[in-house]
Formats: C-alpha cells, structure tokens, sequence
C-alpha cells in the first residue's frame, strides 16, 4: 500500500489533504461539543428541551446541503478550486469567530445559526473536496486519493468527536473550545494556501441561483449516464446505512451492552478505524485502477456482518440498569465479537464507497464533474434525513437497537441487487475480481500501452477457458471479446460474456451468417471507440504451444484502421481452465489455489503492419519462449 501513500509527500495532494481532514475535524469538533453542552446544560440556556434541541442541531447542520449544494456545484466548475477552497476556509475562520461570541454570550440560537453557517461552509465544500481529485491525479492514484481521503475524514470525524466532548466538559470549555475551533479554523486556511492551482472546467457558465431549478437540472446529468446515477444512488444508500448505525450507538451502547459514555466512544472508534481500513486496502485489492468488482465485495459484507451483529447482540445481557465501566464489558467475549462485526461492517463499508466514489468521478463529463457530485451530496443527505426518520419512526413503534441493525442489513441486500440487477457490470467485474484474487496471483506488465481512449484491438495467445476474464481484471477500460459462440453459451460463463457484450462468432463453414454479423459488430464497436479482443489462434491450445494467426485480424483492421495491441498470457498451462493432458475443466487443483499468472503488453502495433505473421511474433517474443 506505500504507493498510495507516496501522495502525502506531494504538493498535489498534501495540503488539500490537510485542509479537508482539518475541516471535517472542526465540523465535528464544534457540533459534538454544542450537543454536549445542550444536552447537560440546556436549562441553564434556553427552555426548550435537550431532545428538541438535539434534533434541532442535527437538522441545521444537514439543511444547507439540501439548500446550497447545487449553487456550489456551480461554483466548482466555473471557478479556480484552490481559490475557492481558500475562500471556504476563510469563511470557517469568520465562522469560529461568530462561534466565539456565542459561547462568549451564552447564546443557544447564536450557536446554533453557527452551526447551520459550518453546514453551509462544508457544503460548498464538499463538489470541490470531490472534483478536484481527478484533475490533481493520474488514473492510477485515483482509487489511492480518494482511499486517503474517505479514511482521513472518517478518522477526523472520530478525532473530532471525540476532543468536543471532552473539551466541553472541563472547567471553562466554552473558552477551550472556541480558542480550539477557531485555531483549527485558522490552520486550514493556511494549509489551503499551499493547494496548487486547479483550472476551472465551465468558467463561462452563467450561476442560476435558484436551488430548486438547478437541482433538477443537476440531476439531468447524473441521469445521463446510468452507471453513475446508480453509483450516485449506491453512495447515497451507504450514507443511509452509514447514519442509522453511527445515530444509534449512544442507544446501543447503554441499552444492549450496558455500557456508559466511554462504550459509545468505542463504538465509534472502532466503526471509523474500520472504515479508514477498508479504505486504505482498496488501492492493494484494486490494483491500483478503479475495481467496482469491490462494490459487490463490499455489500456482501454490509449485510453478513449487519446480520450477525444483530444475531449477537440479541443474545447480550445490559446488565441491569447500572451502567457498567468498559473494562468490564470488554472482559466478556460477546462483546468482543460485536466489535468485530462493527469493524468488519466498517471494513465493508471502505471497500464499497471508495470505489463508487472513484467512479463517479472517473465516468463523470468533466465540464460537469462538480454538479454531478454536488447533485450526490444532495441525495446523501436526503437519504440521511430518511436513514434518522426511519429509525425514530421505528423505535418509537417499539423496534428495539438490534433489531433496527437486522432491517439495515436486510434493506441493504434488496438494494445491493436491484442496482447489480440494473446494471450487471458490477457483478461482472466482482465475479473477475474474485477470479484472479482467488485461483490465480495475477502480475501484469504493459498494460499502459492500452490506449486510454479511442478504438483498439486486442491480440492474445489462447490458453485456456478464462484468458477473456484474466484480461478484463487486468484492464481499465471495458473490452468487448469475440469468441466461439459455443463458449459463449456455457452456463454461468454466459452471464459474464453477454454482460461485458461480448461477440459470438462462428466458422465460415458452420455459419457464415454468423460470422459476417460478428465482422460487423466489431466494426461498430472500434467506430464507437471501444476495444475489441480476440484470439487469433482461433481456439484454445491443446499442446501448449502457440498456433499460426488466422487472418481475420487483416480484415478487421483493413476495414477499420486503428491501432493492435498484442498480449501474451504465461502460467496458465496445466490450469484447471486449460487442456493439458484432456478436457479443461476435469481435474480440480491441477495446479493448486494461487498460481502464477502472468500477462505482458507491447507497444501498439499501426493498422499497416498488424499482419497475423508479425503480429504472432510480438506474442512469441514476449512469452519469450517460455511455453505457456
């Protein structure tokens, strides 16, 4: 995981890093400490309740997004961001400084208009936190970025969590406080300084200032493209998920493991450790592209644990109505295995949103980038405000803390397969992901000489019955596969093949039809600028040794010119998948569980000289006459 972490040495990054963590702390620093003070202090203040005043909080801080997102969505795209970003941070400072009065005047509704200003201040924040990453980073440190972002915002939160309630509560905290806050305040500014500068995307655009309007329009774009709407939606469910176990913790910590103040503080240190985790793992378990095969991973995992916190904490003893100190609770191994489940549901949870998060903004049209991830915001936090309806609506009506857990974790199931339903390439890329981390340790090298863009083809020797998946785990764009249509019909593999809408084709003398339909589809495709893969030997080696290059390379480039980039698959050779010594597919643990596999790229080859002969001899040289 070094590489990711090669980012915090940069420029580039850095002191963006820095600003955001700093800003997510003092969000957390000043709420937390207001929640403590009205709760223990609210008839020293003002008449109204700590329940209300509670509540009222939460909602102040989760409105603006609701109100402001899409204006600050427009302010990202038609702004520089680091001047942006400077001009937020010196609004917190002025923030801290209103703050400073009120605690100054004990002034409850002054506190709270703060409140709902740091909500204001971080939602024009939040499309520029997200936009500037893929401007900032190549392609292969997104997933790393943005792990380092999720897990320095989760511990943030924690750490700022954490110093409010504790500040507050000693003697003179409001002054502690408000001289915390507004030095936290003044130290991101000065860390936004350093940000490099990031060009605005639409600096022509003409801001609408109605919320309403823009609202919808923003959502437009994000309907554009299917895959990230419901990326959008699978963000703005974890939020959901994410809301109803962190608001429940003060609950859960006091009604089923008998705990007190310390036990929620655990609760929520375990739950944002296990998120940063999560997060950091992403860039080794993705290879350093973005994977959404993880989603998949990582929604399993939100509801196994979900459950199974649920299962153990039902079997809990509160132990009667004296709260006990946490030495004593963690003494017992039930509650052990709740803190595993917590961590693990945290765990999940990073390899589930770091990878959406890099999609979006990977798929999204520049020009718009930070109105699509602005329209996100908006979602998260309705999705938020029905995540807190929920669960009051359900404990009111008698629903206990564990059993709120148990309809999270059932909910999410439902979810995670209508989106994979709708658009199976999640699931696609999790059943590759699973091949290649599971029966193969899978090296690459080359794959750069991909073109990013633009039409291509695809040439590789043709070992086995999953050299099409090893390839697809190992690129980052989609490609789309011409094979046999007898192998594109075998059960289980079909789903795989028709869902990366691979190409069947067929022998001349079996059907020529066929094969004149599948010439055309991959004409279409190289025009529309996708990739195209095929296995020139025609079929899969029975000997082990690589066979001459049928022609129908030549004519797929004469009529569509574009560049050919040959591949060579090494290791796969007396595979399960390979037909050694007879029929693949009859001999299990051939080659035992985690084999070496290897796949090398060379240079784009032009249309002119992608000849079957010379092409044969790329792959020949860079099998380097190992047999395969």
């Amino acid at each position: 995981m070094s590489s990711q972490f090669k980012l915090m040495r940069e420029r580039r990054f850095l002191p963006f890093f820095l600003t955001q963590f700093l800003g997510a702390f003092n969000d957390n620093f000043y709420k937390n400490a207001l929640v403590v003070l009205i709760t223990f202090q609210a008839a020293r203040l003002t008449t109204l309740s700590p329940g209300v005043l509670v509540n009222l909080a939460a909602g102040l801080f989760i409105l603006p997004f609701l109100l402001f997102s899409a204006t600050a969505g427009q302010f990202a795209d038609k702004y520089e961001k680091s001047r942006l970003i400077r001009f937020t941070k010196l609004l917190e400072v002025v923030i801290m400084l209103l703050a400073t009065a009120a605690f100054a005047l004990s002034s409850v509704g002054l506190m709270l208009f703060c409140l709902f200003l740091m909500g204001t201040q971080s939602a024009i924040f939040g499309p520029v936190k997200y936009a500037i990453l893929p401007q900032v980073l190549d392609e292969t440190e997104l997933v790393g970025g943005n792990a380092l972002v999720e897990s320095g915002t989760f511990l943030a939160i924690l750490l700022g969590t954490i110093v409010g309630g504790l500040l507050i509560a000693v003697p003179s905290g409001s002054v502690w406080v408000s001289a915390g806050t507004l030095a936290v305040a003044v130290l991101g500014y000065l860390a936004s300084r350093a940000i490099p500068p990031a060009a605005a995307v639409d600096p022509g655009m003409k801001i609408d200032w109605n919320p309403a309007t823009q609202t919808w329009q923003m959502l437009g774009f994000v309907r554009e493209n299917r895959t990230v709407f419901l990326s959008i939606l699978g963000i703005s469910w974890f939020w959901f998920y994410g809301a109803v176990f962190l608001s429940q913790f003060p609950g859960f910590a006091s009604t089923v493991l008998g705990g007190d103040e310390k036990a929620v503080t655990l609760l929520l240190a375990v739950f944002s450790v296990g998120i940063a985790a999560g997060s950091l793992l992403c860039e080794r378990l993705s290879g350093k592209h973005v994977e959404i095969g993880l989603v998949p991973f990582g929604s399993i995992g939100l509801t196994v644990f979900g459950l199974d916190l649920w299962w153990a904490s039902s079997a809990m003893d509160a132990g009667g109505a004296t709260l006990r100190p946490l030495a004593e609770l963690l003494a017992e191994p039930a509650t052990w295995r709740i803190l595993f489940d917590l961590v693990m549901v945290a765990l999940c949870g990073g390899f589930y949103i770091v990878p959406l998060y890099a999609l979006v903004q990977s798929r999204s049209v520049p020009s718009h980038r930070s109105r699509i991830i602005a329209a996100n915001n908006i979602l998260n936090a309705l999705f938020m405000v029905v995540a807190a309806g929920m669960g009051a609506g359900l404990l009111a009506a008698g629903a206990s803390v564990p059993q709120l857990f148990l309809i999270t974790a059932l909910l999410n199931a439902a979810v995670a397969i209508y989106i994979y339903t709708l658009v199976p390439e999640f699931l696609l890329r999790f059943i590759v992901w699973l091949l290649v981390h599971t029966v193969y340790r899978l090296r690459v090298q080359g794959m750069e000489h991909v073109p990013e863009q633009g039409g291509a083809v695809i040439v590789a020797n043709h070992v086995s019955f999953v050299d099409a998946l090893i390839i697809m785990a190992a690129c980052r764009r989609p490609i789309r596969f011409v094979m046999d249509h007898r192998i594109f019909r075998w059960p289980i593999l079909s789903f795989v093949f028709r869902t990366s809408r691979a190409i069947p084709i067929a022998p001349a003398k079996e059907d020529p039809a066929m094969m004149e339909r599948a010439f055309d589809e991959v004409a279409r495709a190289l025009e529309a600028g996708e990739l195209v893969g095929i296995f020139p030997e025609g079929g899969i080696t029975g000997n082990g040794e690589l066979q001459p290059f049928r022609p129908g390379i030549a004519r797929i480039v004469e009529r569509t010119p574009v560049p050919v980039v040959p591949l060579a698959l090494r290791g796969l050779w007396g595979s399960f998948f390979s037909r050694k010594d007879g029929p693949a597919m009859t001999r299990p643990f051939r080659r035992g569980a985690f084999s070496r596999v290897e796949l090398l790229a060379a240079p784009p080859v032009g249309a002119a000289e992608a000849t079957p002969e010379g092409l044969r001899e790329k792959v020949v040289a860079l099998l380097g006459g190992v047999r395969y």
